[in-house]
């Protein structure tokens, strides 16, 4: 890496990348940049915004399932909203091809949350319904069977997304599963073939102005008790005073806490994924991520070490000595500082902006792009 190299010879450093390093007495080093390799991610960008194509398999308006397969109109909002929001400003980018042999991945445009909440599918039925897709477009078009799915993805932000393949293995096991409840500790999920979606609360207008926040609290976390994770969080801090737990309704605005915390904790809930690290970043409040086995968003780009504070559950009654440990040793400042600079890959826009959500989630889809396309390409235009 090139700062890697950069780094170990100290005397050549810029300004900037000098303050990227952190060197100790052994003549180690710490990199604080926000990404793992800056040069390598903007150089690869570039190219990705370039030349990657999707082909997104084609439904019609009077579709019987167009709610499920097409973009939604409206302005997507909820806690799954990172699924529609991804899938309405695809459908809209310059990354769309009608032209099949040109595709490097091809896209299952079906929404886990809207199948849920189809009547006619329901939780009992969204198996049978992935496995019926399958089947129709592997029969209607070669481009399934070419791969055996190995450049196709989908993408999924509720929870039962996981399950829904178990009666089309093909996809689990082949295919990129673009999901937000992304832990590499149970079965399904595939860290070096699928990716994590952030789970963003959805919010217009720019992040606040944090210069006049006043961060006087330690820690914040509110939420429903629902995982022992939570319960032995709740049980340890429920009467701190300067690690503020709390369960049920606030009785002050969500937004005030976070504006008015060092650390804000996400706390593994029914899965590992919510939308609290989006919530932190928005409001300039350095995450804490207390969920084992949690494959975090962008981990291939971001350098989350540079911005967050990751511990085990084992380490919840240790808590308040890791976090002070951290502020005084006036690392917080650069992490609060990070926070600000990556949070605009944590946002998303439609129409997209450079960077944001949508853009970040298409870098993954192109580190992740398979090379099965080239010979079965030169095949199909013969």
């Amino acid at each position: 890496m090139k700062l890697l190299s950069m780094c170990i010879n100290f005397t050549v450093l810029t300004p900037v990348c000098r303050e990227c390093c952190v060197f100790y007495g052994s003549g180690k080093f710490e990199n604080n940049d926000v990404f793992h390799d800056r040069d390598v991610f903007l150089e690869d960008y570039k190219e990705m915004n370039r030349s990657l194509k999707i082909y997104v398999y084609p439904h019609r308006e009077d579709d019987p399932f167009a709610n499920v397969l097409l973009p939604v109109e409206s302005e997507p909002g909820g806690n799954y909203t990172s699924e529609s929001y991804f899938k309405k400003v695809l459908m809209k980018s310059h990354f769309i091809t009608k032209d099949p042999p040109e595709a490097d991945l091809f896209f299952l445009p079906f929404s886990m949350a809207r199948l849920w909440h189809d009547r006619r599918v329901g939780v009992g039925g969204i198996q049978d319904f992935i496995r019926d897709y399958i089947q129709n477009i592997s029969h209607r078009y070669p481009y399934w069977n070419n791969t055996g799915g190995a450049d196709h993805f989908y993408v999924a932000c509720h929870s039962i997304g996981r399950s829904a393949m178990d009666k089309a293995p093909d996809v689990k096991f082949n295919a990129i599963q673009v999901v937000c409840s992304s832990s590499y500790f149970l079965t399904g999920y595939f860290a070096h073939k699928d990716a994590c979606l952030p789970q963003i609360w959805p919010r217009k207008g720019n992040p606040p102005n944090l210069v006049s926040s006043k961060r006087k609290r330690l820690a914040f976390f509110a939420g429903g008790v629902n995982s022992p994770v939570r319960v032995k969080l709740l049980e340890t801090w429920k009467n701190d005073s300067e690690i503020f737990v709390h369960h049920g309704r606030l009785k002050t605005p969500y937004a005030d806490e976070l504006l008015g915390s060092k650390f804000c904790l996400h706390v593994k809930g029914f899965e590992v994924n919510t939308a609290r690290i989006g919530d932190s970043l928005y409001y300039g409040c350095v995450p804490v991520i207390i969920a084992n086995y949690y494959d975090l968003p962008f981990a291939d780009v971001l350098n989350w070490k540079s911005f967050s504070v990751v511990v085990t559950t084992l380490d919840i009654p240790l808590l308040k000595k890791i976090l002070k440990d951290i502020i005084s040793s006036n690392k917080y400042l650069m992490l609060q500082s990070n926070v600000l600079k990556v949070r605009k890959h944590f946002q998303w826009h439609s129409p997209p902006q450079d960077f944001d959500a949508f853009y970040m989630v298409m870098y993954e889809l192109w580190l992740r792009r398979s090379s099965i396309k080239n010979s079965w390409v030169d095949s199909f235009r013969v």
